[in-house]
């Protein structure tokens, strides 16, 4: 079961704007993000990332979870057999991919699909327009290396563009100090968020994640960092 959407936008879900704190790596870190309203945790499977966690230690995190909390689990261009197989031992409720893999690769898979798309000088919110209506994008700061968590934003013009078509969800250099601006700005589905609220990379900061979830309940009910119910479509 899982809270992340497979259609297209519904007026009721413009209610609230949901938070994923992603690159979780410590128990410790998933039970105060939830505490304070989180609606899903990121786990990277990348071992490139700084904030890489093995899919066992991940295990763990994923059991302290409450229930309606999603686990996502974010890969970058691995073998969609391996993608599977963590999916299955978490067990995750959505899959993000965030390198250059097709999504028509990992149609099979029973968990929601989130495509990370890097917002470039030359974007057009258009071209989303081809990727399915089931798949929810996620908009990041474009980075070939790093693949996110990198704390640039981007363009929130474009952001809310692509916001108005389809559900987004909003990442990239958000913090206690922007977040409440871009919410009000972009209105996307969900928001994003990892190094504005770390000590350092992987390690969450118990300060900067109530600063955050503060400001953005301070922006008014429409954006309450409120954990939704679980649902399927």
């Amino acid at each position: 079961m899982s809270s992340l959407p497979r259609t297209e936008v519904r007026d009721a879900d413009a209610a609230l704007t949901r938070v994923k704190v992603c690159g979780i790596r410590r128990i410790q870190d998933a039970v105060l993000a939830t505490d304070l309203g989180a609606s899903a945790v990121g786990l990277v499977f990348w071992p490139e990332s700084p904030r890489f966690i093995d899919p066992y230690r991940a295990r763990a995190v994923a059991a302290a979870l409450p229930p309606g909390v999603t686990p996502v689990g974010v890969f970058v261009d691995q073998p969609v057999e391996f993608v599977m197989g963590v999916a299955r031992l978490i067990p995750l409720g959505a899959v993000q991919l965030h390198g250059s893999e097709s999504i028509a690769s990992f149609i099979r898979l029973t968990q929601r699909l989130i495509k990370a798309v890097p917002v470039t000088e030359s974007f057009e919110a258009t071209a989303l327009d081809l990727v399915p209506p089931f798949v929810t994008v996620l908009l990041d700061a474009h980075d070939p290396v790093r693949r996110g968590g990198t704390g640039r934003t981007i363009d929130w013009g474009v952001a809310a563009a692509v916001a108005a078509r389809r559900r987004t969800i909003l990442s990239g250099g958000l913090t206690a100090m922007n977040v409440g601006e871009a919410v009000a700005r972009v209105r996307p589905y969900m928001i994003d968020v990892s190094s504005g609220v770390e000590s350092r990379p992987g390690v969450k900061d118990p300060v900067k994640l109530r600063e955050f979830f503060a400001a953005l309940a301070a922006v008014g009910p429409k954006t309450k960092a409120l954990r939704p119910e679980t649902t399927r479509d």
